[in-house]
């Protein structure tokens, strides 16, 4: 199915996308490139060109261009050339929700780092250096949570496989 199959509700679609924009919105992610991602992630093979998102979502090249930007740098879109052209096209990695995580992960590790040191520098007995070494032990028990979580992920999601194969 593509996305002008027949049994395709475009009014429906419209509205996911906007809503799922809105949920992205409200969580801090700029309102444009929340617009285009929920646009990407609502097409059939998870990609779109600058022209289709401007015109599904009203919006001009240029916004789409700072929206692109903006999900490629967090990691949430890629870019590529549709084959025999020279025109970008869009997409939403697969397993984008995984490779997401697995990112936050990175970034968590480095706040860890910067506040374990914070809480040396200020001195574990402080107050200020007490409250930084909690935290770092916050992030370590969220990053081995996290591991434990995505290695789960991953099992269940080969099993499923394996079942769609049979």
């Amino acid at each position: 199915m593509n996305d002008n199959s027949p049994s395709r509700n475009e009014e429906a679609v419209a509205r996911f996308v906007e809503r799922f924009a809105a949920e992205m919105t409200e969580a801090g992610m700029q309102r444009t490139a929340s617009r285009v991602f929920a646009a990407l992630l609502s097409s059939d093979d998870a990609s779109l060109t600058s022209a289709e998102l401007s015109e599904r979502l009203g919006i001009s090249p240029a916004a789409v261009s700072g929206a692109i930007r903006y999900l490629v740098q967090v990691g949430l879109a890629g870019r590529e050339r549709d084959p025999g052209s020279r025109r970008d096209r869009y997409r939403v990695h697969n397993e984008v929700w995984y490779t997401t995580f697995a990112q936050r992960d990175a970034v968590l590790m480095r706040w860890e780092n910067a506040l374990r040191d914070g809480a040396d520098s200020l001195g574990r007995d402080t107050p200020a250096g007490a409250r930084l070494a909690e935290t770092v032990e916050f992030f370590e028990f969220v990053q081995e949570e996290l591991a434990t979580m995505m290695d789960r992920w991953r099992a269940r999601q080969e099993e499923r496989r394996a079942e769609r194969q049979t």
